[in-house]
Formats: C-alpha cells, sequence, structure tokens
C-alpha cells in the first residue's frame, strides 16, 4: 500500500493535473502501473483518474497480498470499493445512507465473476464529490479500478429519478465489456441491470 501510494504521490508531484482534474486524460506508458490503470478507468468511465484511485489501491494490494501468500480467497474494501477474488459466492451489503433501503438487501458476487472489482459512489453518503443525488451507485467491473470510476460515472447521472433509471438501463452493454452490472438505490427506489444478483438481508440473516 505504500509503495502504490508512493507511485500516486510521485506522478502527481510531475504531473498535478492528475489530482484535480474532473475529466478524463490520456494514458501515459510511463506512468507507474498504478496510475495507468487510473488512467484508463477515467478514460473508459468519462471521468477523472482520481475518481479510480480508491479502487485502484484496493486491487493492487489484494494481488500483491494473493500472490505473496498464495491466498486461495481475498477480499480488500477500501472506503466502499473492494477487489474480490472468491470461490464461493459472496454477499455484500449495500449501505445507503437514509434510504429505507440501506442495508435491507445485499448483491451476491459470484465466483464465475472473480475476479472483480466492487465500487459504490453516493451523492448523500460520504465525503466523495458527486453531482448526483444517489444513496447508492454500485457498479460491478472486472477490475476495481474500473468499478470505482463507473461508480462515479453512474452516481453524477443520477439528479432525478428518471435520470437514474435511464442510467441503469443504458450504461451495462457491449461496448463496454469491462461493465459487468449496476444498480441505484435513491429514497424507496432500486433499479438494477446486468451482473446484479440481489439478495434480500432479513432472509439470508433469518438463514444462519
Amino acid at each position: 500500500m505504500v509503495e502504490v501510494r508512493s507511485d500516486i504521490l510521485s506522478w502527481v508531484e510531475s504531473h498535478p493535473v492528475f489530482l484535480t482534474t474532473l475529466e478524463p486524460l490520456p494514458d501515459d506508458q510511463t506512468a507507474p502501473p498504478i496510475v495507468r490503470a487510473m488512467l484508463r478507468a477515467g478514460t473508459a468511465a468519462s471521468v477523472g483518474p482520481m475518481a479510480a484511485v480508491a479502487g485502484a489501491i484496493a486491487e493492487a494490494v489484494g494481488r500483491t497480498l494473493q500472490e505473496r501468500f498464495t491466498l486461495k480467497e481475498i477480499v480488500v474494501e477500501n472506503g466502499g470499493d473492494l477487489w474480490i477474488s472468491i470461490h464461493e459466492p459472496l454477499i455484500v451489503s449495500i449501505y445507503a445512507g437514509l434510504s429505507s433501503l440501506s442495508e435491507k438487501i445485499g448483491i451476491t458476487v459470484s465466483p464465475e465473476l472473480s475476479p472483480c472489482g466492487l465500487a459504490t459512489s453516493s451523492g448523500t453518503v460520504g465525503p466523495s464529490l458527486s453531482y448526483g443525488k444517489a444513496d447508492a451507485a454500485v457498479a460491478i467491473a472486472t477490475d476495481a479500478a474500473a468499478a470505482d470510476a463507473w461508480a462515479t460515472a453512474l452516481g453524477n447521472r443520477c439528479r432525478a429519478w428518471a435520470q437514474a433509471e435511464d442510467a441503469v438501463r443504458q450504461l451495462v452493454s457491449p461496448e463496454r465489456p469491462e461493465l459487468r452490472g449496476v444498480l441505484v438505490v435513491m429514497a424507496d427506489k432500486l433499479a438494477a441491470s446486468g451482473a446484479i444478483r440481489l439478495t434480500p438481508l432479513q432472509k439470508y440473516r433469518d438463514s444462519l
């Protein structure tokens, strides 16, 4: 973690726009791997590269731990952004602030999606910048940087429920093969598409 953080800070020192821009930046072959992952994710989702920082760090740490310790399964969580490598189904609870659906539902991540990233953005919870009003905007992608960037992009689109529904319908498509599924929670409403398998958490808890 210290190593990849140092790589990002060193890049920011020589490329200060990387830290502040809300627009995509082009890939740079001279950049460290984690910076390139953020650049590519930002370009794909049409957001600034820092929108992918938490997911990129989660995956970098997770892959290093997995390689060094030969771990069969690992989940690295970084402020709501996860890198997941599993052999058994994993249920991820969705926290959505004051929404009536908060922590009442989960997403079951199947091993077939693994390894993958799962990230959450919000316009009502936490310090992250969002132009939208989603209580939770969730993205599952083939890597954690992409999931983080797409969760931000999805959240930005959710300024009203009609826009949230449109975004959920439109984003998951063959044109974006890295984006596997999306989910939005706004107040008492939910919309999802793609590889989103919803699980009622109370029913799951009662079965334990």
